[in-house]
């Protein structure tokens, strides 16, 4: 059984090989890179179909001696949350190993390069696989030095300097409120290994915030809080997510690698206390609304930029919005299926506009003006016809396949909300492609009605599929649901204001497309304006945070002059 430690060892012994013996093996550096992460996906796949058929494997590293109460304990949890993210991450790293033997060939830092890129490799697989929370907590640190250390690789450029350390201080604060979590953790329930953790925690502990138990509030609800902290750092969440837009420095590979791999830790970390969350719905509610928060963020950031790996940047902002954002509705694993479906696409994204950049470099020239001829604006009968399709068509697709697939809506405010957004992106796709010309013909717009319908269907299908592969036990992801549930009423009139905004929006936008200007007054037009300037300037959080930065430096310099 010991088999699957090799996952972990294959990339630990190419970073070191690669480090130290580099300069001697120059030409064989980038194969020994691709041999080992190649090897450890074939074991990750493996593995992945030996735990799902036989159940979880456990490796205890140090001690031998597995009895004891000692919090520094080394080993391997493989259950089925972890190894599909071996497969992810094994697979992502072994594809960005092969495009970097070409796209960093002839720079200075080839072999630190590889070496580095091995050895990130090694800590997240290390990290998903921990058997208790100390051992991921150090592994989470780790990568917090590892990922400063790449971010900082062109070192001679004094942005990327900058950046670098920024984004080492705001792991640093998510990594002190983390390891706080821990000793309370410790503290309360006496252990740090998951299994243990989770039984222990279902026994009722209080925490007196003040003397004499005035104020008295829930352990696992104060303790879960403060490691969902650590969680908002390492995958950028609203207003710790500062540090992920400004991490283009590095090379395009980097950037694919943090943005497949190294930002999904978040959502692999409330997975893998999804029982420990569980006890606490207050938790869970604010993980959805800073979830929401980000994705509304994230994307809005994302449409005012002009920089095509900044614009990635905030838009996988908003994907780890809504990754956490399904965490916090209870949709554990469907957080997994969003990470895993979100690291594979962006991750090719990032390669290819690497790709683009260097061909931009090759073609400076402006690009040639587009010689299509303009879109014509549909008709009135037609675009009426196509508005009302629009709305209620992507509504059916999904009641019917919730009707098949026997997804669960009326005890889990997480499959509405699920489904609330899929007809929302599904409605909006459909009013986006209604916008061009060749959807004046009804063969392409039965046929993308068509294509839809499967899509919709795959996805429920595939999510409802994941859900009952990563938490198999009998009622486990359903306790989930219900322990994230809100209110009913609160509830339906979210849903409820959120559709009417949303639909009102559509036909501002729209309508205004085809000329009519409706609502523009002047007063909207300003609005929108201010809007537009503080979204260009991040709301001056960055500013924010460099003032609070160099007034904390100052009185610590006077404190220190005192004494």
């Amino acid at each position: 059984m010991t088999i699957p430690l090799f996952i972990i060892i294959f990339p630990l012994l190419a970073a070191v090989l690669i480090g130290f013996f580099g300069e001697r093996m120059k030409s064989h550096v980038a194969r020994v890179g691709v041999v080992a992460t190649a090897s450890a996906f074939f074991i990750s796949v493996s593995t992945l179909y030996q735990v799902s058929t036989q159940g979880p494997v456990h490796i205890m590293l140090w001690p031998l001696d597995s009895g004891g109460a000692s919090v520094f304990k080394l080993g391997l949890l493989i259950d089925r949350l972890t190894a599909v993210m071996m497969v992810l991450i094994t697979s992502v790293s072994t594809v960005i190993h092969v495009y970097s033997i070409r796209y960093l060939e002839g720079d200075s830092g080839y072999i630190r390069f590889f070496a580095l890129l091995s050895f990130i490799t090694f800590v997240i697989l290390s990290l998903v696989s921990s058997s208790n929370l100390f051992m991921l907590f150090v592994f989470w640190s780790l990568l917090s030095w590892a990922l400063y250390l790449i971010l900082v690789f062109n070192y001679s450029h004094p942005d990327a300097r900058k950046n670098a350390f920024k984004t080492f201080i705001v792991h640093r604060v998510g990594d002190v409120c983390f390891l706080f979590g821990i000793f309370l953790a410790y503290r309360y329930f006496g252990t740090l290994e998951f299994s243990e953790l989770f039984r222990a925690a279902r026994q009722t502990q209080t925490i007196s915030l003040l003397p004499g138990n005035i104020l008295d509030v829930n352990a696992v609800s104060v303790i879960s809080l403060l490691i969902f902290v650590g969680a908002m750092a390492k995958s950028a969440q609203f207003p710790l997510h500062v540090w992920l837009p400004d991490t283009m420095d590095s090379p395009t590979p980097v950037s694919a690698l943090m943005h497949a791999g190294i930002v999904n830790a978040g959502g692999f970390l409330l997975n893998r206390l999804a029982p420990f969350y569980a006890l606490s719905p207050t938790t869970l509610h604010v993980v959805f609304l800073i979830g929401v928060l980000t994705v509304l963020l994230g994307a809005s950031m994302m449409l005012v930029q002009n920089d095509i790996k900044k614009t990635l940047g905030f838009s996988t902002m908003g994907q780890m919005g809504y990754m956490i954002m399904e965490c916090g509705l209870g949709a554990f694993a469907l957080a997994i299926f969003h990470l895993i479906a979100h690291g594979l696409f962006k991750a090719t994204l990032f390669l290819r506009a690497g790709q683009g950049i260097h061909d931009a470099r090759d073609e400076p020239e402006f690009p040639h003006e587009s010689e299509h001829e303009p879109v014509r604006a549909p008709n009135q009968l037609s675009w009426y016809t196509g508005l009302i399709l629009t709305l209620i068509m992507p509504l059916i697709i999904l009641m019917v396949a919730h009707d098949v697939l026997d997804v669960p809506l009326k005890d889990a405010n997480g499959a509405v909300i699920f489904l609330f957004f899929a007809w929302v992106t599904a409605s909006q796709a459909m009013f986006s492609l209604y916008r061009l010309h060749p959807v004046g013909s009804w063969a392409v717009v039965s046929a993308m009605i068509g294509s839809l319908f499967f899509i919709v269907f795959v996805y429920l299908w595939a999510g409802e599929a994941f859900t009952h592969f990563i938490y198999h036990e009998p009622g486990v992801a359903a306790g989930f649901f219900k322990a994230a549930a809100f209110n009913p009423k609160v509830f339906d009139m979210l849903v409820l204001l959120a559709t009417l905004l949303i639909i009102f929006g559509w036909v501002v936008i729209y309508t205004n497309s085809r000329g009519q200007s409706v609502f523009m007054k002047s007063w909207v037009v300003s609005i929108r304006n201010h809007m537009y300037i503080l979204l260009v300037n991040r709301f001056y959080l960055d500013l924010f945070y460099v003032r609070c930065g160099s007034n904390l430096l100052r009185w610590a310099q006077k404190v220190a002059h005192r004494f």
